[in-house]
């Protein structure tokens, strides 16, 4: 387990990344429905939606970096994705602050002048690259183990196809 950041054992990036992925999907959600309707109900929920997924975002960033650089092997294969990962929720969280810079002074009306075009379309970059590093992030946990506790048969299996080439395996498990 290359995870260094736990609670009682479990790694703790995983247990946060839902809140950035709910409150940037909220934030879509509710400027496309404010877009067809016009109602205030919506920008105020994508407006806090957003505030939601940065906070949560720059929550689980704490322990994501931490797994990254004081937990994963340097130069290995995981580091590396774990990198793309690490940029491609960088990009995404750029985008929604992009957001919520634009709206969050419109809590009380009125909308921006440039409507929600500029919104929609921060927020489906910014969903998109959060799902690409969503895939990367899936990718650390399946092919290279991280976070993932191995009992003593599993090691020796990992070891065994690491030195025959079948796996992509970086180093120990710890």
């Amino acid at each position: 387990m290359y995870s260094k950041a736990k609670i009682a054992g479990h790694p703790l990036h995983p247990m946060l990344v839902a809140y950035p992925v709910a409150g940037y999907t909220g934030t879509l959600v509710g400027l496309a429905v404010y877009a067809s309707n016009g109602q205030q109900f919506w920008l105020n929920f994508a407006i806090a939606m957003n505030i939601a997924g940065v906070g949560g975002a720059l929550l689980a960033a704490l322990p994501g970096a931490t797994d990254l650089w004081f937990g994963i092997p340097r130069g290995s294969r995981a580091q590396r994705v774990g990198r793309a990962h690490a940029a491609m929720n960088v990009v995404a969280l750029g985008l929604f602050g992009a957001v919520l810079g634009t709206y969050v002074q419109h809590w009380d009306g009125p909308p921006p002048s440039r409507g929600t075009t500029l919104g929609l379309a921060l927020s489906s970059g910014g969903l998109l690259a959060t799902m690409t590093a969503g895939f990367l992030g899936w990718m650390l946990v399946q092919t290279y183990h991280v976070g993932v506790t191995l009992n003593t048969a599993q090691e020796a299996q990992e070891w065994q196809a690491d030195t025959s080439g079948a796996r992509h395996r970086t180093g120990p498990v710890m």
